[in-house]
């Protein structure tokens, strides 16, 4: 099953990934992001059946601009991956700037939210409902030192991603997670640099690339209306978590 997907975060990193692997597998796919060039980059990539919109996704009226142009073209939203988040820096909270704090939250959770709200409506609206994955994270159960900001949108988020899974269920929406561990993108390559580690000391952690990302979310996508998976966890075996080290 293939129809449009909207994927923030799409310029780079597992967003881009996951376009090209959706755009692959059939799917119309928008990507959106902050910077045109890069999403203009991924486009080529993925063909006639795709668009790039400049997006801040914590801005309501860049977000509605964005499912705005998504139907113009499509005239559709099957599948929403939010997947645009940053981190902050790995400081004690109080030499945590406020900005940061805000800042994270406005990107992880506000955007996610904002997007999840606007896909939601048109899948509403249209026949055959549609699915919202969320880019989750490890983070979404157990913190990394220093971490607050990051860690607390990530909480967040399983409660939205819940929160959705069970309003959506009359309109035929699905809602499912991808907690992902240590990724090969722009913040995961620095866990095979050397991360903070709850003794505060640091330590290189096993990363894994993004393949297996897409096939989650390829899984996830292809999912019959009827079924979801609320919640799936992606990560280098090897990494510390659960016990392991």
């Amino acid at each position: 099953m293939a129809g449009v997907a909207v994927i923030t975060g799409g310029g780079g990193g597992i967003g881009k990934a996951a376009a090209i692997a959706m755009s692959q597998a059939g799917w119309s796919v928008v990507v959106a992001g902050r910077t045109q060039s890069s999403l203009d980059d991924t486009v080529k990539e993925l063909g006639e059946k795709s668009l790039g919109v400049a997006c801040d996704v914590s801005s309501p009226a860049d977000v509605d601009k964005l499912f705005a142009a998504t139907v113009e073209k499509f005239g559709r939203v099957d599948l929403l991956f939010n997947n645009a988040g940053i981190g902050s820096p790995a400081v004690p909270i109080d030499e945590l700037s406020i900005d940061h704090w805000m800042n994270t939250v406005a990107i992880n959770l506000t955007g996610s939210f904002l997007c999840a709200r606007a896909a939601f409506g048109q899948m509403r609206k249209q026949e055959g409902g549609g699915r919202i994955i969320n880019n989750g994270s490890i983070s979404a159960t157990t913190p990394r030192l220093f971490s607050a900001p990051y860690t607390s949108t990530k909480h967040a988020i399983t409660g939205l991603t819940k929160s959705l899974a069970l309003d959506g269920r009359r309109y035929g929406i699905c809602c499912g997670q991808i907690d992902l561990g240590n990724i090969t993108s722009s913040m995961g390559d620095a866990m095979a640099e050397g991360v903070l580690q709850p003794d505060g000391s640091t330590a290189a952690e096993p990363v894994i690339g993004v393949e297996p990302v897409c096939d989650a979310l390829l899984y996830m996508a292809s999912l019959p209306p009827d079924v979801n998976v609320l919640r799936i966890n992606v990560m280098a075996n090897g990494m510390p978590f659960v016990g392991r080290g």
